[in-house]
């Protein structure tokens, strides 16, 4: 009977030590207020103080912080530009990944799990290494302006590296397997007599594609699109390596916040708002899991 309530309760434990503990550290820290010092800022619901130092403290709690963020325009237009380019990498993510997850599961069985594996493979590799490769790929004179033009499709190198493009291939390129893998675990349980259903009531392949393989395919299609968008939405890596001046996320702005401007609260309001953010697309990747679980 223990044991069973400690496997309970183990998932929550994890939760509480490696979520809401450090989140309730980032939160405390963007009520606080910068100061020239190390840390810089001034340190609010202190364990020196104890508890009844606590009720003090909270006259000191400052949302200075958030108000600043709103009426700076940097802040909401990182905000909007990477909700917009995780929006559009999800998109084209679920463009590419959907034939190949549905290619996967109607491949002989024993080619299968040799397809999976070569989704799986790039796993294998730094996803820091996989990113700055596509610098040698993308610019000027890159393998992919080579390969173009020795194929004779332009006349001179496009610029590709350093552009919002370039961020897109990253993005697409690095989750395309967290497109996959759901996509193909629900694309292989469906069962092939529907179609063949379908056909025999007149349908052709294209109609039958939409009105029994596509339905049947949506929690696949969700579960990818969310295990896409929610990390995109605040990545920082690819923007940094293969972004341009131009390109604005709010990861880049969180960093040069913390790291740049050694402005700690602030940093930690902007994370804090960006998971506020993310919990929205969050509760319903995990109420659609339970459906599906339920069903």
């Amino acid at each position: 009977m223990k044991t069973s309530r400690f496997t309970v309760w183990l998932p929550y434990l994890w939760l509480l030590i490696f979520f809401l503990a450090p989140f309730a550290l980032v939160l405390k820290l963007s009520l606080s207020e910068p100061a020239i010092a190390i840390p810089p800022y001034n340190p609010v619901l202190t364990w020196e103080e104890g508890i009844a130092g606590w009720w003090v403290d909270l006259k000191r709690l400052s949302f200075e912080n958030y108000r600043f963020i709103t009426e700076d325009s940097l802040y909401w237009k990182s905000y909007l530009s990477s909700v917009w380019i995780a929006t559009v990498s999800t998109l084209l993510t679920l463009a590419i990944g959907f034939p190949l997850a549905y290619g996967m599961a109607r491949a002989p069985r024993a080619m299968r799990p040799v397809l999976l594996m070569l989704v799986i493979l790039p796993f294998w590799t730094s996803f820091l290494i996989r990113v700055y490769a596509w610098i040698g790929i993308l610019k000027k004179e890159g393998l992919l302006n080579q390969f173009l033009l020795w194929a004779g499709l332009i006349d001179q190198p496009l610029t590709i590296l350093n552009t919002d493009v370039a961020v897109y291939i990253g993005i697409v390129y690095s989750y395309l397997p967290f497109m996959v893998l759901p996509l193909y675990a629900n694309l292989e349980k469906q069962d092939a007599t529907l179609l063949e259903a379908a056909a025999d009531l007149g349908c052709t392949p294209f109609r039958a594609f939409w009105t029994v393989t596509w339905p049947l395919a949506l929690p696949g299609v969700l579960a990818g699109c969310f295990l896409v968008f929610i990390p995109a939405v605040g990545e920082f890596v690819i923007p940094a390596l293969l972004g341009g001046s131009d390109t604005l996320m709010i990861g880049q702005t969180l960093y040069d916040e913390f790291f740049k401007n050694r402005d700690w609260p602030v940093s930690s309001t902007v994370a804090v708002i960006l998971l506020a953010i993310l919990i929205i697309p969050i509760v319903i990747f995990q109420r659609l899991q339970q459906r599906e679980a339920g069903a």
